[in-house]
């Protein structure tokens, strides 16, 4: 069993906590919280082990009569991965402590790539984070763009690659930035940042981006433009990416108008938190024309990544293969491979 601490029980923390518990070879030690909250509550409820960040948040527990296991420094001496769920910028800091209690650590997209110098998409490069002390899962937008484009990489080929980004504005529970009557260059410089997030796991793919933001709090949408390499007809897009793991085609003609009718899709399949863990094509919006391909491509920015973390956890205890540990994460989270 590896033995899992997740440091951070924010939008993404929380959903990794919940996906480890259904993992055959893990084991959730714990949880960290860093003053009363009702979604500790709710963790309690769940059976999960609650620690506080350090001693003054403890105090702060104790006072409101919840029953902590320790700090942070006391979970930590209880596992073997820590998924760390922190606000970003954090990591460096956080990886010191990790490193001193000898844990091996797994963070978010939102640090740097320098941070552990192994970027994370599973189906992309999931040997090159084997055995390692730490590793980086990127960010949900990078993570879509990844699984997407690898794809067709691996049928017709992909020469080059542009993407514009229409972003959420924030997530369906922090009101602190919303509601906004705009839409948000996000950045107004040309190219965005998630290009060169591409390049740190697809070494070598030109790729330009650029964003901006929409008042929306479920799903981004990007424009995709794929140079491919070779001749090809839309069919032979379709179908490499229907080939490829943790992509999922959705069509107009069934009723998929929006991103909500993808959210609803998977509230309908019963899905926790109704979380789209694929990234998500329109099949009718794949086209080909003068050697590029077009289409939409959804992320759901809440759940994208949440494969990628257990399977990244797995990635850095070892001895797992990709198809082994994608196989165990898919099943106990129901993503389904047509």
């Amino acid at each position: 069993m590896i033995r899992v601490g997740v440091n951070g029980y924010g939008t993404i923390g929380r959903r990794v906590a919940d996906a480890v518990r259904k993992q055959k070879d893990m084991e959730l030690v714990g949880v960290t919280a860093a003053h009363p909250h009702y979604k500790y509550s709710v963790a309690s409820g769940k059976g999960i082990p609650l620690y506080a960040l350090d001693m003054k948040s403890l105090e702060a527990f104790n006072k409101e009569g919840y029953a902590l296991r320790g700090t942070l420094n006391d979970l930590l001496q209880r596992v073997d991965v820590v998924v760390d769920g922190a606000p970003e910028d954090s990591g460096a800091a956080n990886r010191a402590v990790y490193s001193q209690a000898g844990v091996k650590a797994v963070f978010q997209g939102g640090e740097e790539h320098e941070l552990t110098g192994t970027s994370f998409v599973a189906q992309c490069n999931f040997e090159e984070a084997s055995g390692k002390r730490s590793v980086r899962v990127v960010s949900c937008n990078t993570t879509g763009l990844c699984r997407t484009i690898h794809a067709v990489d691996r049928g017709p080929g992909v020469s080059r690659a542009r993407a514009v980004l229409a972003r959420r504005a924030t997530d369906p529970d922090d009101v602190k930035r919303g509601p906004i009557d705009a839409v948000v260059l996000d950045p107004t410089t040309v190219p965005s940042h998630h290009g060169p997030d591409v390049q740190t796991v697809l070494r070598g793919m030109e790729i330009v981006t650029m964003a901006f933001k929409v008042p929306t709090t479920h799903m981004h949408l990007h424009s995709l433009i794929l140079s491919l390499k070779a001749p090809a007809t839309k069919e032979a897009v379709v179908s490499a990416l229907q080939k490829a793991p943790r992509v999922t085609l959705v069509d107009g003609k069934a009723g998929f108008k929006s991103t909500a009718n993808v959210m609803d899709w998977a509230r309908e399949r019963g899905r926790d938190r109704n979380d789209v863990y694929e990234a998500t094509v329109w099949r009718d919006s794949v086209t080909v024309v003068d050697g590029e391909a077009y289409m939409f491509l959804g992320v759901h920015q809440e759940a994208i990544v949440v494969p990628e973390n257990i399977d990244a956890i797995r990635a850095l205890a070892g001895g797992y293969t990709r198809e082994e540990s994608m196989k165990a994460t898919d099943e106990s989270l129901g993503i389904t491979h047509v």
